[in-house]
């Protein structure tokens, strides 16, 4: 049975090939929202072939899943996969695989459980420096003005989501620079990145020695970043949003020579003052499609013994 082996070696490939070619094109930076729906669509393939070989690597090894995964399989079918001839190695990849599945959901659990604290912590101190006015009821604002003398804005998220900014960051920005700064937040709000972000951690946490879950990670906290910023020079002008970031970030040593935190604002700054030119709405519709089918493959793969004996 050689499906199993085909969907990993197919895993791999995907893994070792697919980050090369996102990291060789041009188009990335032009259109991030449709690299981050390419990235995501590479790391479900990847997934998908070990979750397809696990599971039908499960089937050859012991009946009590073979039966109620072929059960509505006609005989043709299942002698097509030839799940008696399989070897000892099917066992022991089903239980490596499944191991790295119950690894996988107890990082993403893990990193959803620590956003949670720093959730609470942050709405803790806020609470602190914003306290409730009388009469006032918690959450009846999605805007809280902190004093502070360093200019800054966050969304936090939650049930009763907040847009933080502080009274510096108002004092710098003005007009629609302020603005911009809050489309760029509620961008990230609008799109849930903190998802993403959450995903791509919990698996380059999980899987350390793997690289396209670290490339995955990286590229996803540049790349909604990108796609925020797109959100709000749509709406208020790149050349306003460029400013904003500046006024945001140039007490923070961004733009200086040694490297910081934030060390991806000039590389935004210069993006959005010479911005490239978008693709043609073709080419875009042509680059998604073409990420929806990368996880389409693993599955053609696993159900082609079957789709031939039924031809």
């Amino acid at each position: 049975m050689m499906v199993p082996a085909a969907l990993l070696l197919l895993g791999a490939l995907t893994a070792l090939v697919a980050p090369r070619l996102l990291a060789r094109a041009d188009w990335p930076d032009r259109e991030p929202v449709v690299a981050l729906w390419a990235w995501q669509c590479v790391v479900a393939a990847v997934l998908l072939c070990c979750a397809l070989s696990m599971t039908l690597s499960a089937a050859a090894a012991w009946q009590a899943v073979r039966g109620p995964v072929f059960a509505p399989a006609p005989s043709a079918v299942v002698e097509a996969y030839a799940l008696g001839a399989a070897g000892p190695w099917a066992a022991a990849t089903a239980v490596a695989l499944a191991c790295g599945g119950l690894w996988s959901a107890a990082m993403l659990v893990r990193e959803v459980l620590r956003a949670r604290a720093r959730r609470r912590h942050r709405r803790t101190e806020l609470l602190v420096r914003a306290p409730l006015l009388p009469g006032e009821q918690a959450g009846a604002g999605r805007l809280v003005v902190l004093e502070g003398e360093r200019p800054d804005a966050w969304w936090l998220p939650g049930t009763a989501p907040r847009l933080v900014v502080t009274t510096a960051a108002l004092r710098r920005l003005r007009g629609r620079q302020l603005d911009a700064l809050l489309a760029h937040e509620q961008g990230h709000a609008q799109a849930r990145h903190d998802w993403l972000r959450h995903c791509s951690s919990a698996l380059a946490e999980g899987f350390p020695q793997v690289p396209v879950f670290a490339a995955f990670r990286d590229e996803m906290h540049r790349l909604v970043e990108l796609a925020a910023d797109d959100m709000a020079s749509r709406r208020f002008g790149r050349l306003t949003t460029a400013l904003a970031l500046v006024g945001l970030n140039q007490d923070r040593g961004a733009f200086g020579p040694c490297p910081t935190p934030q060390a991806q604002v000039p590389q935004r700054v210069n993006r959005l003052l010479t911005p490239p030119d978008r693709l043609p709405v073709a080419r875009r519709l042509g680059l998604t499609a073409t990420a929806a089918l990368v996880p389409v493959v693993p599955v053609l793969v696993a159900f082609g013994p079957g789709l031939h004996a039924l031809g």
